[in-house]
């Protein structure tokens, strides 16, 4: 099967007339990099790889080197692509991608990828029977240069027609984009920010699922840059405007690939058991959880009350200002349309660090069977603080520090994750929250705006 996938690949690289293919992998601070063969080398590559210095993965940012144990100037590994991640551009002439796994020497899985550590959770997962479908709902805004300042393209009102109207250029020739690598669109609207999208993509099963965030995020960067427009994925792009946000969406099926384990027509809201269980792990985990879902010194000026982005540990259906929210199924399909949405999460995150930890949360939910609380059924930053204790509702972390404090003190996210990647997340996070705290509003808006 995989020489065919391969033989495949060559063939469209000689009938489509690539020149250069890039391996793409996000790095520790989230940034999508990668190295480029030229299709002369591309048979070999498949098989080898491309090298790359270890020291990568302690990059921040603002790329600078984060002081971490075995990520120095000494030593290398092999960006290994996945060909069934194969896409040739249709928005730069002669290009090709795909997503890659980093492996060492030796051929084995590197313990600092952060594609590999999705693997093992997705594999614990399948081991008791399971697999997720998840997809990553996309906020971004469209800003245009004015002089060294980026602008929104717009002030319209949320869902308004004059936005769609202003952005439909862009936005057809993106949904044109994202259709032609394979990626369904599901929906689009012109959101609450001035010039801020919404456009969400089909969910899809596990590495697929954080695979495509990766193609939907160079993609409508991409098709961006080709109408003159900065495509920006910050959390927080202007401080007087809503924020972007990125939410998880995710329900487990079984082994079948069909059969839903999150519904069950005869409990309230249509939750199973299991359904329960793996959302209450997540919702115990989440002060740690942000500062994998949430993981930039920009994302905390999003999670704040009344913001419609959460900013406490509480749940609830529909209700948008819940970190958790139930979603409501749809009439005719309900097994099919339930799933839980993680409204604490935006594109500063790496999509498979995000998955994998929240599978890890999830399935300490079940193991320890743990259940729900009863849901937060209005705006929990309208509760009283005595009430809000009584629930167990708490303020999320205010700052990446406070995050990534909660999550060394998190023992089953940190043993999921292994002490490699621990430590790799720990010093590039920490050095950037140091940088950042020694710069202006302004640096952090401009560099947050053109990084993600």
């Amino acid at each position: 099967m995989m020489n065919s996938v391969r033989t495949d690949i060559l063939r469209q690289v000689r009938e489509r007339d690539v020149r250069m293919v890039r391996f793409l992998y996000c790095d520790t601070s989230s940034i999508i990099r990668g190295k480029a063969t030229h299709v002369r080398g591309l048979e070999d590559r498949l098989h080898s790889g491309i090298g790359l210095t270890v020291a990568m993965q302690a990059m921040c940012m603002l790329d600078q080197l984060a002081n971490i144990d075995g990520l120095g100037a000494v030593g290398e590994i092999r960006l290994v692509p996945d060909p069934r991640t194969f896409v040739v551009l249709p928005y730069l002439p002669r290009v090709a991608s795909m997503c890659v796994d980093m492996m060492t020497l030796d051929n084995e899985p590197w313990a600092f990828c952060p594609r590999s550590f999705l693997k093992r959770m997705i594999a614990r997962l399948e081991g008791q029977g399971m697999r997720i479908r998840a997809s990553f709902e996309g906020e971004y805004s469209l800003l245009a240069a004015d002089g060294d300042m980026l602008r929104p393209i717009d002030s319209s009102l949320c869902f308004s027609t004059v936005g769609m109207d202003t952005s439909a250029a862009v936005i057809n020739a993106t949904i044109d984009a994202l259709e032609a690598q394979g990626l369904q669109v599901e929906q689009y609207y012109a959101e609450l920010a001035h010039g801020q999208q919404e456009l969400s993509i089909r969910h899809a099963e596990g590495l697929d699922a954080a695979d495509n965030q990766i193609t939907y995020r160079e993609t409508v960067r991409g098709v961006a840059q080709q109408h003159g427009l900065v495509a920006s994925f910050a959390p927080k792009p202007l401080v007087d405007q809503a924020g972007n946000g990125c939410h998880l969406h995710f329900s487990l099926v079984g082994r079948d690939g069909r059969t839903s384990l999150f519904y069950d027509r005869g409990a309230p809201y249509n939750l199973s058991t299991t359904a329960r269980q793996f959302t209450a792990g997540v919702l115990e985990h989440l002060p740690a959880l942000v500062a994998l879902t949430c993981s930039s010194v920009n994302s905390y000026r999003r999670l704040q009350p009344q913001a419609w982005s959460s900013a406490y540990t509480c749940w609830g259906p529909d209700n948008r200002e819940a970190a958790i929210r139930v979603a409501s199924p749809f009439a005719g399909d309900e097994a099919g349309t339930i799933n839980a949405e993680l409204k604490a999460c935006d594109h500063t995150s790496n999509p498979y660090i995000a998955l994998g930890a929240l599978i890890a949360a999830g399935l300490d939910g079940i193991a320890r069977k743990l259940d729900l609380p009863d849901p937060v059924l209005a705006d929990p930053s309208l509760l009283s603080e005595a009430d809000r204790t009584a629930r167990g509702v708490k303020r999320l972390p205010g700052s990446l520090t406070e995050a990534l404090d909660e999550l060394a003190a998190d023992a089953v996210l940190c043993g999921a994750l292994g002490p490699e990647l621990v430590s790799a997340i720990q010093g590039v996070k920490r050095l950037e929250a140091r940088l950042f705290a020694e710069q202006d509003v302004d640096f952090e808006l401009n560099r947050h705006n053109t990084r993600f």
